[in-house]
């Protein structure tokens, strides 16, 4: 990524935290980042409040969790580092794939798949580290373009 433009940092406790302080935190995020573009907006909150929400409902093991959100803005792209200290993830966020249509659950990791460039996910030490990484798209001149994702 190119050098960072700007950084933006949100610190949860869940609960009593929630998906609802990672919207208000990306509200404030688009007020500021004015060049990021509605799509690019729209797929970034969706990755980013699916992987919360998975840590808040799969990685507590039954207790609170506490999560940090740091999301860097560069001249090319937006990245995002979740970090949590919740338990190990047991599955590999690469192999995630839609459930069938019917099912009820399952869709999240997939869904993160389909919206960002780069989804990472690495255990260090006692603590989850999540990385996505979302191109910006942006017209010849520098203007908002529109990509299909």
């Amino acid at each position: 990524m190119s050098a960072p433009v700007g950084g933006h940092v949100l610190d949860l406790a869940c609960p009593p935290d929630d998906v609802t302080a990672v919207h208000t935190f990306l509200t404030s995020v688009w007020d500021t980042e004015p060049s990021i573009t509605p799509e690019d907006r729209m797929a970034l909150e969706l990755a980013l409040v699916e992987l919360t929400s998975n840590v808040i409902e799969h990685g507590a093991g039954g207790r609170a969790v506490a999560c940090a959100l740091q999301l860097e803005v560069g001249d090319d792209a937006v990245e995002v580092h979740l970090t949590d200290d919740g338990v190990p993830v047991p599955i590999d966020p690469a192999a995630a794939r839609l459930p069938d249509a019917l099912a009820e659950s399952g869709r999240g990791l997939a869904l993160v798949q389909m919206v960002v460039d780069v989804l990472r996910y690495e255990r260090v030490a006692d603590r989850n580290e999540w990385t996505v990484r979302r191109g910006l798209h942006r017209g010849p001149s520098g203007s908002s373009g529109s990509r299909s994702a």
